[in-house]
């Protein structure tokens, strides 16, 4: 072996030599110390009583794993640090959560259960360009919005690309949900939601259905759907969200522009619980609102000035589960339980995904 292959090798395993030095002093001093216990981040903020709880974050396979091994960690494991990079969009199945990564042009399936992250990246005709949102159907079926492509791709449970919705000029897809054998789909250039039958893609009809300027969509971007088939709609560019009833009639609207609880700047993620409580991601000031039944403001979480690890980085999607709820009971408080799970994905900053945890007393 030459002289000029010898010197990369020779200073890997110096690297490693001290790499594995400062492991093991570190080791050592935890040893020593124990693991250092940090406070729950609640919310609201006392003296109110805790609701949500910040339970934890991730924004790569290593920070799902209890025990990456060293040896990937000095040597750089694709499977060890499979990252999330600037995620939109999510949405969870038992065991899975499905992130919609706009960098890399995937989607990413994080088994919860086995704590490992694998791509949704097909080629050829079923590339993505620009995924934004994702609706997972009971067979396993992926839609995926891209509004690059401006289409809506179709993946089946084993991956395969089984076709698209809309054709060249015809939309600009964002948001997307499943409602029985309805797919719900937010039309940024059209301004309305198109509600199409599952089963042979049909549109069926566009929301909203009048042109009274109350029910008016300006740029609708996300949308949920409650278990009585309502229509929940952030519209970014209307600085409100609005709520339609199965057959598009307009219910009512929460919010407007401003800066103060109860108002938006720039609304995004939007999810409902099964006590009809409403919450909507503010990129713009970083925090979740909370709205009752009728739109009454109740809280808000994820303020970074007052928040730490709990703190959201240009949020964007936001998914409510109830499915996972024994996988993260561990990170709860002592005296509390966690009645359903919040996933907010964060496009910017050092935590990609964070979960939330709202509480009950135990």
């Amino acid at each position: 072996m030459n002289s000029e292959m010898k010197a990369p090798w020779g200073k890997r395993l110096r690297r490693s030599g001290r790499l594995l030095g400062c492991a093991a002093l570190l080791w050592a001093a935890g040893c020593a110390t124990g693991p250092k216990k940090t406070a729950a981040i609640f919310f609201p903020l006392p003296p109110d009583e805790p609701r949500i709880q910040y339970l934890t974050s991730f924004s790569s396979e290593s920070d799902l794993s209890e025990g990456t091994s060293f040896a990937d960690f000095v040597l750089g494991s694709e499977k060890a640090h499979r990252p999330i990079w600037k995620p939109y969009g999510l949405t969870t199945t038992p065991g899975k959560l499905y992130v919609c990564d706009t960098q890399p042009a995937n989607v990413g399936i994080i088994d919860l259960n086995k704590r490992k992250i694998r791509y949704l990246r097909p080629e050829g005709q079923g590339a993505m360009q620009l995924p934004i949102n994702v609706a997972v159907d009971k067979d396993g079926t992926r839609y995926v919005t891209d509004t690059k492509r401006c289409q809506v791709l179709i993946y089946g449970a084993d991956d395969s690309y089984l076709g698209a919705i809309g054709q060249k000029g015809e939309m600009k897809p964002c948001g997307i949900a499943l409602a029985g054998d309805r797919l719900l789909v937010t039309d940024l250039s059209n301004h309305c939601v198109r509600v199409y039958a599952k089963a042979n893609r049909e549109l069926l009809f566009t929301v909203p259905r009048t042109t009274d300027e109350k029910a008016r969509l300006y740029q609708p971007t996300n949308l949920a759907v409650d278990d009585q088939g309502r229509i929940y709609v952030s519209d970014t560019g209307g600085y409100a969200a609005q709520v339609y009833g199965p057959d598009g009639t307009h219910l009512r609207s929460i919010g407007q522009m401003g800066l103060t609880p109860g108002n938006f700047v720039r609304p995004k993620g939007i999810g409902v619980d099964r006590q009809g409580r409403v919450y909507v991601v503010d990129a713009a000031i970083t925090v979740v609102q909370v709205f009752d039944n009728e739109g009454r403001t109740l809280m808000f979480f994820g303020e970074p000035a007052t928040s730490g690890k709990g703190a959201l980085y240009l949020p964007a999607g936001l998914a409510i589960d109830y499915d996972n709820v024994h996988l993260f009971q561990k990170h709860a408080a002592p005296g509390y339980k966690i009645e359903f799970l919040i996933f907010v994905a964060n496009q910017a900053g050092p935590r990609k995904v964070n979960v939330y945890g709202f509480l009950q007393k135990g």
